[in-house]
């Protein structure tokens, strides 16, 4: 990008207009964050190397956590982007590793930092860890919400995809997996990179949110909303439940609405 924006345009559609690059000034002060970059190849070195077999969990649409230990959070969260695992499973992990052994992953992923860098968004706490396994589509509006750490993993297809009921009760659920099926097999018959943009919005992905409690009510119950998309108003309404489950006096807080729900009219 900051080569693009220091070059003459390729295409100048005014005859007239000018050939000089486009933010030449700008483009000198921009530089890549090669520090994440070579933290995250790092970590994904570690995790190929030291992570024991995965657990083999069945995967929740919506898992929430507490984590108790932060020094586990950290090293759960830094693990994360870099494999294909839960939430859960990693934060186990490095809860049951000793000081030394979590220490080893903190100092894998400040390696290449230098003077001039910031510690790695990974650091940053947040009371509560969503973990979410949902549909592309769903998290394109989800990730909106910045009052939190987002964090996900590579798009991908293992995960299957999700089914809207309204193509069930139609009689068009055939015909949708057919489609689905179809586009994945492309997907796995092409190249990385580049292959993962033909990924459907409707296949499920992994990705962490970590907040307060302030902002989980306020995503649970703005999105929830029957003039919302039906595949985040699920999520949505799931993780007012989870949080009840998990903290009963804060989760009656939370007026979200249920997908059932429906009003089709209102805006």
């Amino acid at each position: 990008m900051a080569e693009a924006c220091a070059a003459p345009p390729d295409c100048v559609w005014d005859a007239g207009a000018s050939a000089e690059p486009l933010c030449p000034t700008l483009a000198r002060h921009v530089e890549p964050d090669q520090h994440l970059v070579e933290s995250r190849r790092d970590l994904a070195l570690w995790a190929r190397q030291n992570l024991p077999a995965a657990a083999g969990l069945e995967p929740e649409s919506v898992d929430l956590l507490r984590p108790s230990e932060v020094p586990a959070d950290i090293v759960a969260t830094l693990l994360y982007p870099v494999t294909d695992r839960p939430f859960r499973e990693l934060y186990s992990l490095a809860a049951g590793w000793s000081a030394a052994q979590r220490s080893e992953v903190l100092d894998v992923a400040v390696r290449s930092r230098t003077r001039r860098d910031e510690l790695l968004r990974e650091f940053r706490g947040g009371l509560y860890v969503y973990d979410l396994a949902i549909d592309i589509g769903a998290w394109r509006d989800l990730h909106r919400h910045r009052r939190c750490q987002q964090f996900r993993q590579a798009f991908t297809a293992r995960l299957g995809f999700e089914t809207p009921p309204a193509l069930s009760d139609a009689g068009l659920s055939g015909d949708y997996s057919a489609a689905m099926q179809a586009a994945l097999a492309a997907l796995h018959a092409l190249p990385a990179p580049g292959a993962h943009y033909l990924i459907p919005f409707g296949a499920r992905s992994r990705f962490l949110f970590k907040m307060d409690f302030a902002e989980a009510e306020y995503i649970a119950k703005l999105r929830s909303g029957v003039k919302g998309h039906f595949s985040y108003r699920r999520i949505a309404w799931e993780m007012k439940r989870k949080m009840e489950q998990l903290e009963p006096e804060l989760g009656r807080l939370i007026e979200a609405t249920p997908p059932w729900v429906e009003d089709p009219l209102k805006r």
